[in-house]
This record gives structure tokens, C-alpha cells and sequence, in this order.
């Protein structure tokens, strides 16, 4: 508390940011991926040890790994590094294999939320979330589970955030005219 003009006013602190949602695109994208490593585990497991040439058996492999590398494991690698982050006061998109991008978005900001589905998302309850915020191009949250509980959330989160900038201004122009009217006399 401290003593302002006689008058005590509580020092207002922003309240602590928390994660609300931890979110990536729809695992339905690793259907493909997950089938061709089966695939190739099989004919693999069914060719290796009848090939008349011991180098064939191990070309064999070779290939498989390499199949099973481009495939599966770079689409799941790819899979695992897109998040997104939905915090009580920003978004945080959070994407790229070599090269990693983190983009951040606040919600007192203010931005437009439309949802984005196709017939294979709307059965499976996902949907792109598209993020206008003034940008030239809208900021994407590909292929996400419960796209349209996404976009409630930030309907709210964008509400609240703008509910409590208007409470601060209106307490810091409380307090100016408080002092111009103080100092006045």
C-alpha cells in the first residue's frame, strides 16, 4: 500500500501468466507416416535373409532405414516441433525443424478468430484457427483439436485482457486527476 495524496491506493500488479492450452496440429497427420513404417517393417522382415547375396541383405537395410528415416521419423520430428502455446496474456506459435520461428501475440492486442474446416477435420472436431491481427497475413493454428472450444477460449482470454487494461487505465487516470486536483488548490 502506499500513500498517495492522503489517499492509500493498492499498487495493482498484473496477475501471473499461465499456460492455458499446450496445443499441436491433429495426430491424424501421422497416420501416413505410421502406415509406410509398417510397410516397409514388413517387407523388410520378409525379404531379409532370402536374398542369394549377403551385400543384398545389408542394401536391404540400408534401404529400409533410409526409407524409414524419410518417411516416418522426419514427419514426426516435424509434427513434434509445432506448438502452440495459448498463455493467459499472449499466443505462442512455436514451429520450423532447422530453422525455428517463435512468434508471439498479445492479447490485449486484439485480433479477429475464424475457424477453417474441411469434411475430414469437421469429422474429427479439428480445424485451422486463423489469427487476424492487423497483419498482412493472418497467423495460422493448423489442423487443431476442438478448433471451435480454440476460438472460445480466445474470444474470452482477448475479453478479460481487454477488461483489465481498461480497470489499470482507469485507476492511472483516477490517480492523475487526483493529483491535478490536489496540486490545483
Amino acid at each position: 500500500m502506499t500513500k498517495t495524496a492522503g489517499f492509500a491506493a493498492a499498487e495493482v500488479l498484473p496477475p501471473a501468466e499461465s499456460v492455458v492450452a499446450g496445443l499441436r496440429p491433429h495426430a491424424r497427420i501421422l497416420f501416413w507416416p505410421t502406415l509406410a513404417l509398417l510397410a516397409i517393417s514388413a517387407a523388410t522382415g520378409y525379404f531379409y535373409g532370402s536374398l542369394p547375396e549377403p551385400w543384398q541383405n545389408i542394401a536391404l537395410l540400408a534401404a529400409a532405414a533410409t526409407l524409414v528415416l524419410l518417411l516416418w521419423l522426419l514427419p514426426l520430428m516435424s509434427w513434434l516441433n509445432n506448438r502452440y502455446t495459448i498463455t493467459t496474456r499472449r499466443i505462442i506459435f512455436r514451429h520450423g525443424f532447422f530453422v525455428r520461428t517463435r512468434q508471439e501475440l498479445l492479447h490485449s492486442r486484439g485480433y479477429d478468430v475464424t475457424v477453417r474446416q474441411n469434411w475430414l477435420q469437421s469429422l474429427a472436431h479439428s480445424g485451422d484457427v486463423l489469427i487476424s491481427a492487423g497483419l498482412e497475413h493472418p497467423l495460422v493454428l493448423k489442423d487443431v483439436p476442438n478448433a471451435t472450444l480454440v476460438q472460445q477460449v480466445l474470444h474470452d482470454l482477448m475479453e478479460s485482457s481487454h477488461t483489465l487494461m481498461g480497470l489499470r487505465r482507469q485507476e492511472q487516470s483516477a490517480l492523475a486527476d487526483e493529483t491535478a486536483r490536489w496540486g490545483s488548490r
